[in-house]
């Protein structure tokens, strides 16, 4: 029986895809396999020596301690794409929002149409709405930074809402360049992007090389009054750098989903209350993807859409199947491998990727592992966790 602590509330849906004879799923549970959350900060000591695996449902993954549990063996998932379409419904709703004072407009009406007759309210809404005149998006130039899943999907609408489109990602991966469209014009740099788009809207994880993305160095790069969005996460644009932009004109509004106190109550400030990803098929997808990755993972030993372990799968057809991770050094298989011969144990076949510092092996063995041979396994220097899925 595999045991998954839950935080937060998960999505039924996702929860159901765990079967009930082979899984405990509750909110308090001793020891468990693994760990599904959302928004629950994970601190190190919170996660017990059991755990394996931890899924996150959705696309970040900043409240899971994730370098120490890459240290531990346990692999962090989470659900990239499962969000974008709600992500991008938001962006096309923040790019409207900064084109036409929809805001003002229905605060003007709220404020001023209580207790009028009909003629004083429809003479009020005629002379009302000549102050709210604003613009189309149509032939505007959007810029779209990071066209993973998100940025890709917010590119190819704008072109449908007869915008130009600029995109930049200098990580572009092969995968999202064959779901860009060709309309879609690839700037080299920052600079080139925003000194032509009239809309600049943000589609990053936080990294080292995303962290204050948006700074002081890049405000005098905006095109003058340029709209910046910014559903992404706080740490990509700096605070102080947003404020420089709007107070010298330079950046016309900042419509963020991450609202910040040094920003609030600016006039061209319209905070969101991260309400992103906070649709019910949004929230159901992503549950849904991290538990058929858990399952997998728990039962399999295959990997998808980890943030600290290769991608990596291996079918099952006969055998008994061994998983284990270690520091990616040079000749950790051939001392496995030779724990193995030792045992006379034929290998049926077998796996290993590797990223950054970690690797990761799955080994399909025609004999049943025994205590002694894991046992063996673990005490090779440089093996970090060895399981028999």
């Amino acid at each position: 029986m595999y045991k998954v602590r839950t935080f937060n509330k998960i999505s039924v849906k996702g929860l159901e895809k765990f079967p009930r004879d082979t899984y405990e799923v509750a909110s308090e549970i001793g020891h468990p396999d693994a760990i599904m959350l959302r928004s629950h900060v994970l601190k190190p000591e919170d996660i017990d020596s059991a755990v394996k695996a931890i899924g996150r449902a959705g696309a970040g993954v900043n409240n899971i301690p994730v370098a120490d549990c890459t240290g531990r063996g346990i692999v962090v998932f989470n659900a990239p794409g499962a969000n974008a379409n709600a992500v991008k419904e938001l962006a096309v709703a923040a790019m409207l929002l900064s084109t036409r004072d929809i805001l003002g407009a229905i605060d003007f009406v709220r404020r001023e149409g209580p207790g009028k007759s009909a003629d004083e309210l429809n003479k009020l809404v005629e002379d009302g709405k000549k102050k709210f005149g604003g613009t189309e998006l149509k032939g505007k130039t959007l810029g779209v930074v990071g066209l993973g899943a998100i940025g890709s999907q917010v590119a190819e609408t704008g072109l449908m809402l007869g915008m130009n489109v600029l995109g930049y990602d200098p990580a572009l991966s092969v995968e999202a360049a064959w779901r860009l469209s060709r309309e879609v014009q690839r700037m080299e740099n920052m600079q080139s992007l925003l000194a032509k788009s009239d809309i600049v809207t943000l589609h990053l994880p936080v990294l080292e090389a995303t962290r204050n993305l948006i700074n002081k160095d890049l405000v005098d790069s905006f095109k003058k009054g340029a709209t910046l969005i910014n559903l992404s996460r706080e740490k990509v644009v700096d605070t102080e750098a947003i404020l420089l932009g709007l107070n010298s004109d330079r950046i016309g509004q900042y419509l963020t989903d991450f609202p910040v106190a040094e920003l609030m109550g600016h006039d061209k400030v319209v905070p969101i209350p991260h309400l992103g990803a906070s649709t019910e098929e949004a929230e159901e997808n992503c549950a849904i993807m991290v538990a058929d990755q858990l399952c997998d993972f728990l039962e399999n030993g295959n990997i998808r859409n980890s943030v600290n372990f290769p991608n990596i799968a291996l079918e099952r057809t006969s055998g008994y199947r061994i998983a284990f991770s270690n520091r990616n050094v040079p000749k950790m298989l051939n001392q496995v491998l030779s724990v193995l011969a030792d045992r006379d144990i034929n290998v049926i076949d077998m796996i290993n990727k590797s990223r950054d510092e970690v690797a990761y092996n799955i080994i399909d063995i025609a004999s049943e592992p025994t205590a002694e041979l894991i046992q063996a396994l673990e005490e090779i220097d440089g093996v970090i966790k060895v399981r028999t899925p």
